[in-house]
């Protein structure tokens, strides 16, 4: 199991290398859940994650026979971030295994900060598929892996960011809302905690459609999910580290999952309120605290803001499930009369003054009496929904609508 020892001898491994990033006093957030919300900005680090920690401390600790031997890992970005800048660091070279499906600004920074000491290979869909590859070549090669999560050294690297928090804090910390991936950063952060400060109540929040540590505490044993949302891509994995697993089964407080709507609605508020560019997995812990409910009135949270690395190709695609999760963006199958003048019906005594296609798809079929259109309507109250819908009954137009009818509705968005 990692030690605080051991987290205090990372700290001095990786005191060159890593910033001792800043803890904020988040004031619009304070103010939604009536406490103190203090923001741990590890997404102002160089490499706008957290990841270095961890990674820098494992690669530190090998001795010259394992560098020689040669060190590869498997990582959907930011781990793999952490890992280049450490080769390049230490001199040291490794090869890089990522999901074919990785956004190309991730695969881009992670040669950047590896140089001529790293190698990328794009294997897989997911970072689960793309770990195998990297276990079965370490082992057929003789390699060292640096798992990104499931190993001790990562995990006390990781668990500096606790030992900066509790510095930088004047007071106590009641909560410390930390994101779950893997679970390496949330067993640090236990590791810590749970020495230093023991009354601080440690919250993981997880994806909904990647709550891999809630399925396994949930059945008392470390196993996979059957299915999963790869969207949150820096915490969406499959199964959960053992030791993690180990670690959390008794010290995890409480686990919280948030739809991936809600995620997308604080990246959008992070960048539009205060300038902050986070990931998917960097607002993860953020989107929890609407979920927290009266018992943190009052009280003092520490928050993990742990990435930054979203790629702004993404944005439409963020705004977009924001936007049906706020229950604000609908889609039906409107069915048209062949006449003339039906579409300037639609728009002038269907549609309300703030309502506003935003997708429209049609193909007139002159031999029908009827032809059917994919219409997207983006409302400003949640209130329009329901008007929107009696408009149409009222005006005898057919409809049917898409937002509960999944594989449809997953071919739109």
């Amino acid at each position: 199991m990692p030690s605080i020892e051991g987290v205090y001898n990372a700290a001095q491994t990786i005191n060159k290398v890593c910033k001792k990033t800043p803890l904020e006093l988040n004031e619009r957030l304070s103010e939604l859940v009536h406490a103190s919300v203090l923001l741990k900005r590890e997404d102002l680090q160089q490499i706008r994650s957290f990841k270095i920690r961890g990674a820098f401390n494992k690669i530190a600790s090998l001795t010259n026979d394992e560098c020689e031997k040669g060190i590869v890992c498997a990582s959907a970005g930011n781990h793999a971030q952490g890992f280049a800048l450490a080769c390049k660091q230490l001199k040291i070279f490794g090869v890089i295994y990522m999901p074919a499906t990785t956004p190309q600004q991730k695969i881009a920074q992670v040669a950047m900060f590896g140089g001529s000491f790293v190698r990328i290979e794009l294997t897989g869909d997911t970072y689960d598929a793309c770990q195998k590859v990297a276990i079965k070549i370490a082992h057929e090669n003789n390699k060292i892996l640096i798992h990104s999560f499931d190993d001790l050294k990562v995990i006390e690297g990781q668990a500096t960011i606790a030992l900066e928090m509790l510095e930088q804090n004047k007071g106590t910390f009641d909560y410390i809302i930390v994101p779950i991936g893997g679970g390496g950063l949330i067993s640090g952060i236990i590791t810590v905690f749970k020495k230093l400060s023991p009354s601080t109540k440690i919250i993981g929040v997880e994806p909904e459609g990647a709550s891999s540590m809630k399925f396994a505490l949930d059945r008392g044993e470390c196993v996979a999910l059957n299915e999963m949302d790869p969207f949150v891509d820096g915490a969406a994995v499959k199964k959960v580290g053992d030791l993690p697993y180990a670690i959390c089964k008794d010290s995890l407080d409480k686990i919280i999952t948030v739809p991936e709507g809600k995620i997308c609605q604080s990246i959008l508020d992070l960048y539009n309120i205060e300038g902050i560019v986070a990931e998917p997995a960097g607002a993860l812990a953020i989107s929890a605290l609407d979920f927290l409910g009266e018992e943190v009135r009052g009280a003092s949270i520490g928050v993990l803001l742990c990435g930054g690395n979203n790629d702004i190709l993404r944005m439409p695609e963020i705004k977009e499930r924001a936007l049906l999760y706020a229950n604000l963006k609908h889609y039906f199958l409107v069915q048209f009369p062949q006449r003339a003048g039906s579409l300037k019906q639609f728009v002038s005594e269907i549609l309300g003054p703030n309502d506003d296609i935003t997708y429209f798809e049609f193909s007139k079929k002159s031999f029908r009496p009827n032809t059917t259109a994919l219409v997207g309507i983006e409302v400003l109250k949640v209130t329009d929904y329901q008007r929107l819908v009696d408009s149409m009954k009222s005006h005898n137009f057919k409809f049917d609508y898409l937002n509960n009818k999944q594989s449809l509705f997953e071919f739109l968005i």
